[in-house]
């Protein structure tokens, strides 16, 4: 197991987006008031080409934190070991200041599925996620930042509340925790659950970093509020509010913004940046 101390974040505890290529000129001759960056890991696995030259360039003036979607870490078989080791190349060229995935699984044996599928939280689920993780640091040489899915359901099989399944694998594996605060909120609508009973369980100690998304609003066969995590929009203002609750409780953290579909102009994606440093400046140290 990686020493926990090992897992606190090199990221600023400043805001960062997530780095689309329609942006790159914007970010370098204005980047402000954003201090780092982050990119999905597998849309960097190729040899050369535009998105790794200017990957170069911008990592000569931003922290970089990878995040990973692809390794299906909740899976029920075992990890992919090519995809490891892509994965490892990478970040042995780039040398992020973070590396996160999902607690989540998108793989069974030959299928892939193109989204990050709920986990039963039982004790069984935990040794095989505990392993994974524990896999994945030792193929990468560093800790992991593991993040807490959106849900849409709950499963009856369940023995574990999911702050305190996270709170365990980090404390086996010595792994830290990436804290999706869009996620957090849509769970609770969709479950029917309190968004700050949630936060108040959860082990924010083990936190490098937090997440904003935009979610879309639907409503399920009863009738009921379905909030989808689409990253195609605006943090919704509950949002902001619940990150401020968070924020409080743990003092500044690096915090993405994540608009990965429909993406706006960089001075919209700034804007969103700003608000961000804005709830950051009032934080209690």
């Amino acid at each position: 197991m990686l020493d926990a101390s090992a897992a606190a974040p090199r990221l600023p505890a400043a805001p960062g987006v997530g780095y689309k290529p329609q942006h790159y000129a914007a970010i370098l001759e204005d980047p402000a008031p954003v201090e780092w960056l982050e990119i999905h890991a597998e849309n960097y696995m190729g040899e050369g080409g535009r998105p790794l030259a200017q990957l170069r360039a911008l990592r000569e003036r931003f922290p970089i934190s990878v995040h990973g979607v692809g390794l299906s870490i909740g899976g029920a078989g075992p990890l992919d070991d090519a995809h490891l080791a892509r994965l490892r190349q990478l970040c042995d060229w780039l040398e992020p200041a973070s590396f996160s995935e999902h607690l989540a699984w998108s793989t069974h044996e030959s299928a892939y599925f193109d989204d990050l599928l709920p986990l039963p939280y039982t004790d069984a689920t935990l040794a095989r996620v505990c392993a994974h993780v524990s896999q994945v640091q030792e193929a990468l040489g560093r800790p992991m930042l593991l993040e807490n899915p959106s849900s849409y359901l709950a499963f009856a099989e369940s023995t574990w509340e999911e702050p305190a399944f996270l709170a365990e694998i980090a404390r086996r594996t010595g792994c830290g925790l990436l804290l999706d605060i869009n996620n957090v909120f849509i769970s609770a609508t969709n479950l029917g659950t309190s968004p700050r009973a949630y936060l108040d369980a959860f082990p924010l100690a083990e936190v490098g970093e937090i997440h904003l998304g935009g979610h879309d609003e639907a409503e399920d066969d009863a009738g009921r509020p379905l909030l989808i995590d689409s990253h195609g929009r605006e943090v919704a203002d509950p949002v902001w509010t619940l990150l401020d609750y968070a924020l409080e409780r743990a003092g500044p953290r690096p915090i993405l913004i994540e608009w990965d579909n429909d993406i706006p102009d960089w001075p919209t994606l700034a804007l969103e940046a700003s608000r961000a440093e804005a709830a950051l400046d009032v934080a209690p140290a």
